[in-house]
């Protein structure tokens, strides 16, 4: 039902689909007009990327904004009030983002496909990627959204997302940040971009980045159990 209600938003479809597919298409035309420093076919570079920050957009910013808002609406309050844990929330979230995120595969990787994508895919990197990530993003997602009013979630999950997806590694390789790619590396967006392209790019697991990601997972969802709040 979580999947349902996420595929039934106009705002969700726009930042799990619309958005990702934007970037694809405009990233590729920028490809074709500006030297962009990569060795490799743009759009063998660029789908990674992009669906890296499809789990991105999913999974945090709008697990970020709905939450916050049932939590203004009282739809948290009585899930509290529920025999549900606050882990029994956070891991029905990522059931359903993977779900959404299925989808967002077929879509995105056809799109990718049809305009001449040739993926050497590491399988075993791409599953452990994508469930890492969300895990990752969904448990600060519902961090956010657990502690700010529901406007300071929009407001802040928003900006959080245009400023990983501008200067945080998702889409374009933390190499190109010069002396900042060591930091872009340990942010969990640059460790789902760097992942997401090794497993999907270069056909290898990057175990580095699945820490990276792991970490982020681990402390965020103990920073959301102790601190999230039902109403």
């Amino acid at each position: 039902m979580e999947a349902r209600l996420m595929m039934r938003n106009g705002e969700q479809l726009l930042l799990a689909l619309v958005i990702p597919l934007l970037v694809l298409v405009g990233g590729l035309y920028a490809a074709d007009r500006v030297d962009l420093g990569i060795d490799s076919e743009p759009i063998d570079l660029l789908a990674p990327g992009v669906l890296a920050l499809a789990v991105m957009s999913t999974a945090f910013t709008a697990v970020a904004i709905a939450t916050g808002f049932e939590r203004r609406y009282g739809v948290i309050k009585r899930l509290g009030s529920s025999p549900l844990p606050r882990h029994g929330l956070l891991l029905g979230k990522v059931g359903a983002l993977l779900v959404v995120e299925a989808v967002q595969v077929v879509v995105i990787g056809g799109a990718a496909l049809a305009l001449g994508w040739s993926p050497d895919v590491a399988a075993v990197g791409v599953v452990l990627t994508a469930v890492l990530g969300t895990a990752a993003f969904g448990a600060l997602g519902l961090l956010i959204a657990g502690v700010l009013r529901a406007e300071a979630t929009l407001a802040l999950a928003n900006l959080v997302y245009l400023l990983l997806m501008a200067g945080g590694g998702v889409v374009i390789p933390a190499a190109q940040y010069g002396p900042a790619s060591g930091f872009v590396q340990v942010l969990p967006s640059g460790a789902l971009g760097e992942s997401f392209r090794s497993a999907l790019l270069h056909g290898h697991t990057d175990w580095t980045a699945l820490g990276v990601l792991a970490v982020w997972a681990v402390v965020a969802s103990v920073l959301t159990a102790r601190t999230f709040r039902w109403e």
